[in-house]
C-alpha cells in the first residue's frame, strides 16, 4: 500500500501540493473562525452529577446567583467617609439602571453588614449579568482606578472572559518563543536551511486543519478554549518528530545513490509505515478521553486526534510531496561549516546501551531509584477545581477573588447548596442540617439555623411559587480540602423526606472526581490493551509490550509526582508566578494520556529498529546496542524539539496551563533519555532471548497479521524505520 502511495505522490507531486495549498486556504479562512465558537469556561463539570442538576435547578426556579461582583475600595479612610460615599451612590445609581443588570443589590443601598469588609476599606455590588450583558463592556463603563473609590469587576461571570483573553495572549508569547528557537535548533539539526523549514510547513498544516475541525466541532458541540494550546504543541512537535524521520531517510535513500523519484517511493515505503503506526499509538491515547463525561477533556480528544491525524497525512503525502520537488536541493543553503548531511548514527548512545548491557544494575538501579523518589509526592496529591486563583494576581477578577476571600469571611461562595425538587418539610429539615458536624449555619425560606436551633430569620424567596426549596448550607471548610468534600456526603445523608440536589463547589469537586475516577479504570484499560496489541502487531512478542507499559508508568508517576512539588507545594512558584493549589484533576488526566501516547510514539521508533537488527541475526546484545545508536540520537533531537514547543507553555498567566506545558515538556526529555536511553537496553538485557517471546498461537496470528517493514536494502545509518 505504501509503496502504491510513494509511486503516486512522486508521479503527481505539484498536483498533489497545489491542491493542499487549496485545502489549506480554505481550513484557514474555516480555522480562524474556531475562536468564536470555542468555549472559554466550564467544562469541568458532569452534567448528569447531582451537582450539575442542584445548579439547573437553581438558575430555573431561583433565577440562579448573583455572578457579578462589583468590588468598590476606599483609596484613603473607609466606604462610610463623605467624599467615597458619594462617588459611590453616583457608581452605584447607574449600575442600577444598566440594563444589562438584573437583581442588582449594593451595601449603599441595603446597608448589608456582610457587604463592607470588617476594617470598612472595602463594599461589595452584587448583579446578575443578562444574556445581552458584557464584562469587558462593564469594566469600560465602571473601572475605576483614580479618585477616592477605585472599582473593579470581578466574579464567576469574568473568569471565563478574563481566561479567555490570557489563553489568546500566552499562545502568541508561547509561539513567539518557541517558533524561533525550533527552528534554529532545526536548522543545526539538519544542517540546511531548506531541510529546516520542511517540518515548520507539515506544523503549519497540522494545526489550520485542526482548528478547522475545531471550529465545525465547535458549531455541533461544547469545545473548550483550551484545546487550542494542545493543537499548536501537539502539532507543531509531531510534525517536526516525523519530518526527522521523513527527511533523514530521503537524505539517505540519496546518498545511497537512488534517484529522487525512487527515493521519495522507498521513504515514503518505510518511514511513512512507521509514522502511520506511531500516530496511533498517540491517537489512540488520546481518544481514550471520550470516555469521560466533562466536555473539557473530550475537547482534547477533539483536538488530540485531529492534529494527530493531520500531521501523520501531511508527513506520508505532503511532505514526499515537496521532497520529490526539491530532490537534492533538500541540503540547500548549508551552515557554511556543514560539509555532508548529519548522521544519524550516535556513538554516545551505542555506549550507553552497551554499558547497560554489561552492568544492568549499576545503570538501571539508580534510574529506577530517582524515578521511585520523584513519584513519592503522589502519595500527598489533592485535587480541586479551578477557580479564579488559576490567573495571575495581576488579573483584575483575581483581584476581586483575593480580596473576598479574605476580607468578606461571610462570602456564600463556600457553601453548599441544596434544592428540594417538591414541596417538603424545610424547617425540620434544615435544623437536622444545622447539626451536621462542619456546618456553620443553614438558611431557608422560614428561617436561619445554627446546631439545631433557631438563629435569625429567614429569606423568603429561598422558596419558589412551584414548591422547590432552596437552602444555602454556610461552612467554614475550604470546599478544595478533604473536610469540605467530607461534609458533601454528610450533607447528602441526611434524610429530606423529598428528593434533593446537593450543589456548590465542594460538592462540584466531589462529582468531578467521581466522573473521572469511575471512567478512568475504563480509559487507562482501553490505553492498555490497545497499546498492548498495537506493539505486539508491531513486535510479535508479547513480553516487549508489559516492559514498555511497566516503563511508561514509572516515567509518568515520576512526573506526576514533580507536578505536585511544583503546582500544589509550590516550588518554583515565585519563579513561574503562580498560586499553589490542589491539582487540577482534568488536567492530570489529561496529561496522563498525551503523555503515555507520546511515549509508545518513541518506544516504537526504538524496538522497531532493534527488531530489524535482531531478525538479521544479531545478538540480543549487539541488537539493543546497534538499535540504540541508530536512533538515539533522532530521538533526542526530536523530544528536545517537541520539549520546547510544549515547555514554552510554562509561560502562560494560567497555572494549569503551565502544569500542562511543564508537565508534558519533562516528561517527554525523561522518557527520552532515562527511560528509552537507559531502563529500555537495561530491560532487554534482562530479558534475554526472551524478549521476543510469544505462545506459538500467538506466532501464528503475528504471521498473518503483523506490521512490519520493508526489509530490503536498509540503510547502514538509517536512525529509524
Amino acid at each position: 500500500m505504501f509503496g502504491r502511495i510513494g509511486r503516486f505522490i512522486a508521479a503527481h507531486a505539484r498536483a498533489v501540493l497545489v491542491v493542499t495549498v487549496l485545502l489549506m486556504v480554505g481550513a484557514g479562512a474555516l480555522g480562524f473562525t474556531a475562536f468564536g465558537k470555542l468555549k472559554t469556561e466550564g467544562g469541568f463539570e458532569n452534567p448528569a452529577a447531582e451537582s450539575s442538576q442542584a445548579q439547573e435547578l437553581l438558575d430555573s426556579k431561583f433565577g440562579g446567583d448573583a455572578d457579578v461582583v462589583f468590588l468598590m475600595t476606599a483609596t484613603e479612610g473607609t466606604v462610610d467617609d463623605p467624599a467615597v460615599k458619594a462617588v459611590a451612590t453616583d457608581v452605584t445609581g447607574r449600575l442600577a439602571a444598566d440594563g444589562t443588570l438584573d437583581d442588582f443589590a449594593s451595601y449603599f443601598t441595603t446597608h448589608a453588614p456582610g457587604m463592607k469588609s470588617a476594617d470598612g476599606k472595602y463594599a461589595i455590588a452584587v448583579a446578575k449579568l443578562t444574556d445581552a450583558g458584557d464584562v469587558e463592556k462593564l469594566r469600560e463603563a465602571y473601572d475605576t482606578t483614580s479618585g477616592p473609590l477605585t472599582v473593579r469587576v470581578g466574579g464567576p461571570q469574568a473568569v471565563g472572559p478574563d481566561i479567555g483573553d490570557q489563553v489568546g495572549a500566552d499562545l502568541a508569547l508561547a509561539e513567539s518563543i518557541a517558533v524561533p528557537i525550533i527552528l534554529a535548533l532545526l536548522v543545526v539539526v539538519f544542517g540546511s536551511v531548506v531541510a529546516a523549514l520542511l517540518p515548520l510547513a507539515i506544523g503549519a498544516i497540522a494545526v489550520l486543519g485542526t482548528f478547522a475541525e475545531l471550529s465545525v466541532l465547535g458549531s455541533l458541540t461544547d469545545v473548550s478554549v483550551f484545546s487550542i494550546n494542545l493543537t499548536t504543541a501537539l502539532g507543531l512537535g509531531l510534525a517536526i518528530d516525523y519530518a526527522l524521520l521523513t527527511v533523514y531517510r530521503f537524505r539517505e535513500e540519496l546518498a545511497s545513490g537512488r534517484d529522487t523519484h525512487t527515493a521519495v517511493v522507498r521513504t515514503v515505503e518505510t518511514a511513512g509505515r512507521t509514522i502511520m503506526f506511531s500516530a496511533l499509538t498517540v491517537a489512540v491515547a488520546l481518544a481514550a478521553l471520550l470516555v469521560f463525561p466533562l466536555y473539557f477533556l473530550r475537547s482534547f480528544a477533539y483536538a488530540g486526534v485531529g492534529v494527530v491525524l493531520v500531521a501523520m497525512i501531511g508527513a506520508v503525502v505532503v511532505l514526499p510531496a515537496l521532497l520529490t520537488v526539491l530532490g537534492p536541493k533538500v541540503n540547500s543553503l548549508r551552515l557554511p561549516w556543514v560539509k555532508k548531511s548529519p548522521s544519524s548514527v550516535s556513538g554516545f548512545w551505542a555506549r550507553i546501551a552497551g554499558f547497560a548491557g554489561r552492568r544492568p544494575v549499576a545503570a538501571g538501579v539508580p534510574v529506577i531509584v530517582l524515578l521511585v523518589l520523584a513519584a513519592v509526592p503522589l502519595l500527598r496529591v489533592e485535587f480541586g477545581t479551578p477557580d479564579e486563583r488559576v490567573l495571575t494576581t495581576a488579573s483584575e477578577t483575581r483581584v476581586v477573588g483575593d480580596v473576598l476571600r479574605e476580607s468578606f469571611p461571610g462570602d456564600d461562595s463556600k457553601a453548599l447548596q441544596v434544592v428540594t425538587r417538591g414541596p417538603a418539610d424545610v424547617t425540620g429539615y434544615a435544623t437536622r442540617l444545622s447539626e451536621v458536624p462542619g456546618v456553620e449555619s443553614v438558611t431557608a425560606s422560614t428561617g436561619t439555623y445554627a446546631d439545631g436551633r433557631t438563629a435569625g430569620p429567614g429569606i423568603p424567596t429561598m422558596a419558589a411559587p412551584s414548591g422547590e426549596q432552596r437552602l444555602t448550607v454556610r461552612t467554614t471548610y475550604d470546599p478544595h480540602s478533604t473536610a469540605g468534600q467530607d461534609l458533601v456526603g454528610a450533607v447528602r445523608a441526611v434524610p429530606a423526606g423529598v428528593d434533593v440536589a446537593v450543589g456548590g463547589p465542594a460538592a462540584q469537586l466531589v462529582d468531578s472526581k467521581d466522573a473521572i475516577g469511575s471512567r478512568l479504570p475504563l480509559a487507562a484499560g482501553l490505553i492498555a490493551i490497545s497499546t498492548f496489541l498495537l506493539l505486539f502487531l508491531f513486535t510479535g512478542s508479547v513480553l516487549q509490550p508489559i516492559r514498555a507499559l511497566l516503563f511508561n508508568v514509572l516515567g509518568l508517576s515520576a512526573t506526576l509526582g514533580i507536578m505536585v512539588l511544583i503546582f500544589q507545594e509550590g516550588w518554583l512558584s515565585s519563579w513561574l508566578g503562580f498560586t499553589p493549589l490542589p491539582l487540577d484533576t482534568s488536567m492530570l488526566v489529561l496529561l496522563f494520556c498525551i503523555v503515555f501516547g507520546l511515549s509508545m510514539d518513541y518506544e516504537v521508533f526504538v524496538v522497531s529498529r532493534i527488531k530489524e537488527m535482531h531478525d538479521q541475526g544479531a545478538t540480543p546484545r549487539d541488537a539493543v546496542v546497534a538499535g540504540l545508536s541508530r536512533t538515539g540520537r533522532l530521538i533526542t533531537m526530536a523530544a528536545v524539539l517537541l520539549a520546547v514547543s510544549l515547555l514554552a507553555f510554562g509561560t502562560s498567566g494560567v497555572s494549569f496551563i503551565q502544569m500542562f506545558g511543564i508537565g508534558s515538556g519533562l516528561a517527554i526529555l525523561i522518557d527520552a533519555t532515562l527511560i528509552r536511553g537507559v531502563l529500555l537496553p537495561v530491560g532487554m538485557r534482562v530479558l534475554g532471548r526472551a524478549a521476543w517471546w510469544a505462545p506459538p498461537f500467538l506466532r501464528r496470528v503475528h504471521g498473518r497479521v503483523g506490521l512490519r517493514e520493508d526489509a530490503d536494502s536498509p540503510s547502514p545509518e538509517l536512525a529509524k524505520v
